[in-house]
């Protein structure tokens, strides 16, 4: 596939084109200003967050119950933790997702995405209702997006500088941001390639895959550049370690750091929020969404 064509350099505050619109299954949202919510569900033994709290399907289930009362907008289902663990093969991974996926989908009406680098388990949570793939690696499975494609499914590319499970301690770039902005739009063109339109095309940072705490903090300060890229702009900053790192929190005193981290994300133009705790962030997102449309609102007026 063809090289991405450069990017060059956009004034942090002055966006020069953000998405108005996201695709999720069969229903459109317009992001003009409003950010979504996206709740997590870890269906794993050894989250960094949760430490298993809902591993077992009763307990994921209630747990996504008050996500969705709380005003999600979409759940992001994983079964294999991002960072170094044991390992988990392909058929652990399908037990664990596939049957939440159905739960899920049998009980809320709510988008469904599946948190995987596998192709194989993306394919299976689309059949069993999911929406979006949510893939960590850049989509290091070169079926990937052929399967999204085929399934009419919407994608998130990350940017990650190895590899999902692999540490990357001490990462150099000689340019962060531009090394991620090179990286996703690479990512969107492959995208493209297979039919992908751009409301189909989720990006995401990576704040903390292969980043050190003050490179996330780069990243989230530029999000105004990354949501100028055109694709819809996805911030997953929930209780990460850049930001107990930066203010010496431990994982269960980082609640108030997020919710900042969501409100600079969400004021520059991310237009998805990966969160753990969806009422708080979603009163800040509802907040920000009033304030950016009193000022359009404001604007019409002037100019009429």
């Amino acid at each position: 596939m063809a090289s991405p064509p450069g990017t060059a350099r956009q004034p942090d505050s002055v966006p020069a084109v953000r998405a108005t619109g996201l695709a999720l299954g069969d229903k459109p949202f317009d992001i003009t200003h409003r950010a979504l919510v996206m709740g997590i569900l870890n269906r794993t033994p050894d989250s960094f967050y949760d430490h298993g709290a809902t591993f077992a399907l009763d307990d994921l289930v209630r747990r996504a119950e008050k996500l969705v009362l709380d005003g999600a907008d979409l759940l992001d289902v994983g079964g294999v933790k991002a960072g170094p663990g044991p390992a988990v093969d392909e058929a652990e991974e399908l037990d664990r997702v596939v049957p939440a996926i159905e739960a899920l989908r049998a009980r809320f009406d709510i988008a469904l995405s599946v948190d995987t680098w596998r192709a194989s388990v993306a394919k299976e949570a689309y059949a069993a209702g999911a929406v979006m793939g949510n893939d960590i690696s850049g989509f290091s499975d070169p079926l990937y997006l052929e399967v999204a494609a085929a399934a009419g499914a919407t994608v998130v590319a990350t940017h990650i500088r190895l590899g999902p499970r692999i540490p990357d301690p001490e990462p150099v770039y000689h340019d962060v941001v531009d090394a991620v902005s090179t990286y996703l739009l690479e990512r969107v063109s492959w995208a493209r390639a297979v039919g992908l339109t751009p409301d189909r095309i989720v990006l995401d940072a990576g704040l903390d895959l292969g980043k050190t705490a003050e490179q996330s903090l780069l990243l989230l300060r530029t999000s105004g550049q990354l949501a100028s890229l055109g694709y819809p702009l996805l911030l997953s900053a929930s209780n990460k370690t850049f930001l107990g790192a930066v203010l010496g929190l431990g994982i269960g005193d980082r609640a108030e750091a997020s919710l900042a981290a969501t409100a600079l994300g969400a004021a520059l133009g991310c237009r998805i929020i990966r969160v753990h705790d969806v009422a708080a962030h979603r009163q800040v997102c509802a907040t920000l969404a009033a304030i950016e449309s009193a000022r359009d609102d404001a604007g019409a007026s002037v100019g009429s």
